[in-house]
């Protein structure tokens, strides 16, 4: 068993100021793999003060030395990449293969993006030639609180704290106390990268308790949330209080658009990729809509690639299904899945329980239903989990409409060989990113919704900037 009670706090491994043992369980088997401690409101006290005495000292570091320390911290990062991978494998369920290639590999590509972006942002330029003694200048907000997800750990933490370092912020980290392990060994490399004290801090806790301490904190200039609509919600009117800044990135349920001209590989790719990391994406691309051409086929494939999806222990190597993070979303999910059912989708494959030959461990069948309608409960609801919805559809205005037709607008995905019709659907999609025919947005493309998906951008030059303050300054002196 795993003993991880300390947090981080000043460049120090402290204790909590009261015990709160809080088991960490593996969803492979539901044992429990480690102990970490719920932080207090002394705690999270102490990390704030801790990083607002850093504040000035690290607005004021140059640039280019805050760039290096990043550039450090990606070197310390590539040296303990397989224990990230394991620790994300372990305590979210995430398989080990799998937890290498996306998970931890995730981290170093995002802060080698933003060491690119930084090195070509202007933190301080003439406002224009018309008013050539008018300076804007960029300034970190200030304490930052960063609240991270279970599902992809330190892709999320990496693309928080690259950002809000380059920025000049100083941080409070709570990652998800459900996969807490990875976080702790990411407090580490800062540390060992050489980040002054105070700059980036620690401390565990869950959302009730630490999460809402940081987002109602008079000391916390802002806070980046990634996880729920629900927790977004309840971490916007916490923080209106002291008109914090609010960056959030909550759930999705996005539509994949397959028209009769899609490529060959259109819906098996959309099928794997929404079984990826046991469907538990917020950009997932879980409502299938199929042009009725095609739609026939269509199911017949996606019930086939579903039914040969192999499921695994996150501990064996192996291009397979992990289980889900718990059991609260293992119930979510087969809940779904039967009111999926009850509603009359057509299940084509998967369906409630575990999958054969498991009677241990938070496996969930891959699952296809067929014959969805968009007022279905699971086609309206986010169900984090491997269940894919498929929706015909005749007309392109149709396939806009129903695509849509949802509270949420993160990322949408179009199939089809005509370019005109793409970049139509590009622009009428109501959503922060739309992929085109499998291709993946490119290094440092921002990632970020609209509607109830959230708003401000992760990644890149998009990702700085919301750490950002504009100052505009006029009578500037030449230096």
């Amino acid at each position: 068993m795993i003993e991880k009670r300390q947090f981080y706090i000043n460049g120090k491994w402290v204790a909590p100021a009261q015990p709160n043992d809080f088991q960490v369980i593996d969803p492979s088997t539901e044992e429990p793999c480690a102990v970490i401690s719920l932080g207090g409101q002394a705690d999270t006290d102490a990390a704030v003060a801790a990083a607002r005495a850093a504040l000035p000292g690290w607005m004021a570091t140059p640039v280019a030395d805050r760039i290096a320390l990043v550039e450090k911290l990606i070197e310390v990062y590539k040296s303990r990449s397989e224990d990230l991978a394991r620790a994300i494998s372990t305590e979210m369920g995430a398989p080990i293969d799998m937890a290498r290639a996306q998970q931890a590999a995730a981290g170093i590509g995002h802060l080698k993006n933003f060491v690119r972006a930084a090195k070509a942002f202007e933190f301080e330029r003439p406002l224009g030639d018309h008013a050539p003694d008018d300076r804007i200048i960029h300034e970190a907000v200030g304490v930052a609180a960063l609240i991270t997800p279970w599902n992809w750990p330190m892709n999320q933490i990496t693309l928080k704290v690259g950002a809000a370092a380059i920025a000049g912020c100083t941080m409070v980290l709570k990652p998800s106390e459900q996969s807490p392990l990875n976080a702790m060994i990411f407090a580490e490399l800062m540390d060992e990268a050489g980040f002054p004290p105070g700059v980036f801090n620690l401390v565990n806790g869950d959302g009730a308790g630490v999460g809402s301490q940081l987002s109602a904190h008079p000391d916390v200039d802002m806070v980046s949330f990634t996880g729920s609509t629900r927790a977004g919600t309840a971490i916007s009117k916490s923080a209106a209080d002291t008109l914090k800044r609010v960056h959030l990135e909550l759930g999705g349920k996005g539509a994949n658009v397959i028209f009769a001209d899609a490529d060959d590989k259109a819906v098996k790719r959309g099928v794997l990729h929404m079984m990826n990391n046991t469907g538990q994406s917020c950009n997932a691309p879980s409502r299938m809509l199929v042009q009725r051409d095609i739609y026939d086929r269509a199911v017949e494939t996606a019930t086939e690639v579903a039914q040969k999806v192999e499921i695994g222990s996150a501990h064996d190597e192996g291009r397979h299904m992990g289980p889900v993070v718990n059991e609260v979303q293992w119930n979510k999910i087969q809940d779904l899945i039967q009111n999926g059912i009850d509603e009359g989708a057509r299940l084509v494959a998967g369906g409630t329980g575990r999958p054969e030959g498991f009677n241990k461990g938070y496996y969930v069948r891959p699952t296809v239903f067929a014959d969805v309608s968009n007022d279905m409960t699971i086609a309206r609801e986010e169900i984090f989990g491997p269940v894919l919805t498929m929706i015909p559809f005749e007309t392109e205005e149709e396939a806009i409409e129903i695509a849509n037709d949802t509270l949420y607008g993160l990322t949408n995905y179009v199939q089809t060989q005509d370019g005109a019709r793409a970049n139509r659907m590009a622009r009428a999609l109501r959503s922060g990113m739309v992929e085109m025919n499998g291709q993946s947005r490119g290094a440092g493309s921002p990632f970020g919704g609209m509607k109830q998906s959230g708003n401000g951008r992760e990644g890149g030059t998009w990702g700085i900037e919301d750490f950002l303050e504009v100052k505009a300054v006029s009578g500037w002196t030449a230096e």
